[in-house]
């Protein structure tokens, strides 16, 4: 029998849980039908599940499916536990991505669509909750292809018209459909192994609506993995059964696992045997002799097997992308001994490896990493319920990280009496994301292969601190470049000290940058309170997209920093009186905004932190003596063999997130016309273009002359980028804080004057791409033209295809504080003018009216006086 491994995901509430009860039920594998409200759905086995209505950790159930035996595995929805998913990833042959008919592509989809493609995992999708009033199927699918990926195709629809959309993804199939005029299952096999093809189903996981055909479409066109006859395995989660045992998850992905097999971890660091082997399904089990490859296995016996383990050919896990932005201290209760809680978390740990619990002892202190609220709640009634442990939490820290932004080598060296090791690294920035890397470029005639692969074990085995905050570092490469040992004194335990020295002394030497973590958000509220929304989220330097509107309620995306989003949930409820609601999903680190501050307010000495030193240690007269990090490389025993000045910076400069306003100097919109010009060639200003060159030779002295075409002539065009003006220009910020209607009708008027006074002709663009169904508009306000974009097009596009179209014919000039935007309509010949210029010009303009309206009521105001007195004198001449 085939064997299939299908991981189920979504975002928190989209019915993900209800379809896998459906999925078991329609296929035979239960007889009745549970449900997540009534507390009895079959993969709910977790007491906290079933109260909270959530899934916190991934349950495997097996289902019949035809010939394949499908083991399906059901994954946590919440943000909070989404590292838990992310390891069940590494397992999967397909998964399948459920979608919310009522909400459609949610925050946390976006990122789990990104998990998936980052691991190459072909996608089948569910769309939930279509017997909900607003669910669109249209509507649906076409946002579908526009946020996760075009290749998603209707699979209700009927087959020619599967076959054809199925056609466009990949030119060898469509070259097929042109000539048979159909697509064969195995062709649609292929495109969804790819992931070039997206199959899409939409139903009612509660009403059993399309669960059938979702099944059968399943089994049909599931790509069948191809498995190696050498064993491998991949260990994905530890857990522990209700009488403690210790239980490791894996699935085989090569060969056959057998009862009583020897294991070993990665690179010989352990070596235990497989005593039983057991099949979950739901919280019951079967026990087997074998697993052929394909098969998802509990395994008892293994002591130290962790999530993350590759087995027999799989390789280590590089880690995960998700990670946890906030650390808590755990603060025991009266007469607990912080070494037996220690233990109980450290068990915890095994389970969920971000936990990375730590204990200072100077400090005597625990900590603990986690994602949210929602994790912190889990984590202390495991303790209870689990251990008898009463512990509360402290309040969360900001977890940061550093990095560096220019390479640097350290060097290490450690040499006590009868010790020798000495290590040379290069350390050089990555890409925001890229983690931590080791390689080696050192000749083994210079350091025996052995030890160089110890210093890299040494490197990836532990958790090193940068030098600002004592944070971890992340988004560096770390390569061996020399070494040397001693044939009778060195020992393994010297090249980690010296290793771990070694990196120390390099950070010391570099320059380093702090990292914060980011949050994306997605925040509805009522319309009246955008502004309010808006301002404080600027305020956080946070970046906004423009508002959505979905009938009376406004949305808001981008992203901002932890430290200030974390708390902002309160806000909103607060100012909304329970109307907003606050999603938000990690989005990554990027460089500090405030740096200085947060170093300083930290008061982290890295020179005192004896548990990571920089310093090394040399030998003279028979004995060992400590010698400063900036020394070390003045006494250092090798040649590291590179100079920085042969290194090529990835990153020469570390640059923090981009604002939103745009303030370029003219020496800056030189440098951003000159890096346009080198990447898309000349720009031509149309207002300033030279004649062409001639198609026939010109003339001679005193012969016909061909004219030069007069330079385009009529009025002057401004296109104004309205939000982006509104929340560059204080004024009207403030007045949208209030009411963003207000803040357009304040803009319009100013723009109403300046036409009528400039004599040029004004369009104002609003974003409304978002507004679903829209069509867009064209208005006339007073003398100024009012544009309202359609869905899907952005004002910037509008704008974009505006400046090229009116400055075919006329002089174009873009009022705008975006910067990517200005170098597009600079491209187009136009002229553009920043935010802050633009304000300068407007308040000339004001000043220009109010004095011509002054001047014109004292010159009125004259001509009635005296036309008064004359009309007086003439009066007394009459009546004498």
């Amino acid at each position: 029998m085939k064997k299939l491994v299908v991981g189920i995901l979504a975002h928190v509430d989209a019915g993900k849980t209800t379809l896998s009860e459906a999925l078991l039920y329609e296929s035979g594998a239960i007889r009745r039908l549970g449900r997540v409200d009534h507390q009895d759905a079959f993969l709910d086995t977790d007491a906290m599940e079933r109260e909270r209505g959530i899934t916190i950790f991934s349950k495997q159930a097996v289902l019949p499916l035809g010939d394949t035996e499908v083991t399906l595995l059901d994954t946590p929805g919440h943000v909070d536990f989404s590292a838990e998913t992310e390891r069940t990833l590494r397992v999967l042959d397909c998964a399948v991505l459920v979608i919310s008919g009522t909400d459609g592509v949610q925050a946390h989809t976006r990122t789990l669509w990104r998990l998936l493609e980052r691991y190459g995992v072909p996608v089948f999708l569910f769309v939930n909750k279509m017997d909900l009033a607003g669910a669109d199927r249209a509507a649906l699918l076409a946002e579908l292809r526009q946020r996760l990926s075009g290749g998603c195709v209707d699979f209700g629809a009927p087959s020619e018209q599967i076959a054809e959309e199925a056609a466009m993804c990949d030119e060898a199939v469509l070259e097929q459909f042109l000539d048979t005029g159909a697509v064969d299952d195995g062709a649609l096999r292929r495109l969804i192994g790819q992931r070039k093809l997206f199959p899409c189903w939409f139903g009612s996981a509660l009403k059993l609506e399309g669960v059938q055909d979702f099944l059968e479409g399943l089994s049909r066109y599931a790509p069948e993995p191809d498995w190696p006859a050498e064993f491998g395995a991949r260990i994905y989660k530890v857990s522990r059964d209700a009488q403690g045992t210790r239980l490791t998850h894996l699935k085989v992905t090569g060969g056959t696992l057998h009862v009583k097999d020897l294991l070993r971890g990665p690179g010989g660091a352990w070596e235990e045997k497989a005593d039983q082997l057991r099949i979950y399904s739901g919280a019951k089990f079967k026990t087997v002799e074998e697993a052929p490859a394909g098969t998802v296995v509990a395994v008892t016996g293994l002591s130290r097997a962790l999530p993350g383990e590759g087995l027999g050919f799989e390789g280590q896990w590089t880690g995960p992308v998700l990670s946890p932005v906030l650390t808590y201290q755990v603060e025991l209760a009266e007469g607990t001994d912080p070494h037996t809680a220690l233990l109980k978390l450290r068990q915890l740990e095994e389970e969920d490896p971000q936990l990375h619990v730590s204990w200072s002892e100077a400090a005597r202190e625990l900590r603990v990493q986690l994602m949210g609220e929602v994790q912190l709640e889990i984590l202390g009634r495991l303790l209870r319920e689990r251990f008898g442990l009463e512990v509360t939490f402290g309040a969360g820290a900001i977890l940061y990280r550093e990095t560096i932004a220019a390479p640097a080598i350290g060097i290490g060296h450690f040499e006590p009496l009868r010790h020798y090791a000495e290590v040379h690294l290069l350390l050089e920035p990555l890409p925001r994301g890229s983690g931590l890397v080791f390689a080696t470029r050192c000749p083994e005639d210079q350091l025996d292969r052995n030890w160089q692969r110890l210093i890299l074990t040494h490197l990836a085995e532990k958790e090193h601190l940068g030098v600002l905050t004592g944070s971890p570092i992340t988004d560096m490469k770390i390569t061996l470049l020399a070494g040397r040992s001693h044939e009778k004194h060195t020992e393994g335990g010297d090249f980690r000290q010296a290793t771990y020295r070694a990196v120390r002394q390099g950070l010391m030497s570099a320059q380093s940058v702090l990292l914060e973590p980011w949050y994306t958000f997605r925040l509805e509220l009522p319309a009246a309170q955008v502004g309010r929304a808006i301002s404080d989220l600027q305020r956080m330097n946070g970046e906004t997209d423009p508002p959505e509107t979905l009938e009376d309620e406004t949305v808001l995306t981008g992203a901002a920093p932890v430290a200030a989003l974390r708390d902002y949930a309160r806000e909103v409820t607060a100012y909304t009186r329970g109307q907003g609601r606050l999603l938000c999903q990690p989005g990554g680190y990027w460089p500090c905004a405030d740096q200085e501050a947060v170093v300083e307010a930290m008061g982290y000495d890295p020179e005192r932190d004896v548990e990571n030193t920089a310093d090394s240690v040399f030998c003279a007269h028979g004995a060992g003596y400590n010698v400063k990090w900036d020394q070390v490389p003045s006494m250092a025993h090798v040649s590291s063999g590179l100079s920085l000045e042969e290194v090529e910076e990835p990153e020469p400069e570390v640059q923090p997130r981009r604002t939103l306003d745009y303030a370029g100097t003219m020496a800056q919109d030189k440098e951003l016309q000159s890096i346009f010009e080198r990447t898309y060639g000349p720009v031509k200003q149309r207002s300033f273009q030279p004649p062409p060159k001639p198609r026939r030779p010109v003339p001679e002295e005193g012969g016909d002359k061909r004219p030069i075409p007069p330079r385009p002539t009529g009025p002057e065009y401004l296109l104004v980028d309205g939000y982006n003006i509104i929340f560059a220009w204080d004024e009207l910020k403030a007045i949208a804080w209030e009411n963003l209607d207000a803040a357009r009708k304040a803009l319009c008027d100013l723009l109403c004057n300046y036409q009528g006074y400039r004599k040029c002709r004004v369009i104002l663009v609003f974003d409304a791409y978002k507004v679903k169904g829209g069509q867009g508009s064209v208005e006339k306000y007073h003398n100024i033209r009012l544009v309202y974009t359609k869905e899907a097009e952005t004002a910037d596009a509008y704008i974009e295809r505006a400046t090229y179209e009116i400055g075919k014919h006329h002089r174009v000039r873009v009022a705008t504080s975006d910067g990517p935007e200005q170098l597009i309509i600079l491209g187009h010949g136009a002229l553009r003018l920043s935010a802050s210029a633009f304000r300068a010009e407007m308040e000339a303009v004001q000043g220009q009216i109010a004095d011509a309206l002054e001047k014109n009521n004292r010159a009125g105001g004259a001509k009635a006086v005296r036309a008064a007195l004359e009309k007086a004198q003439q009066d007394k001449e009459e009546s004498t």
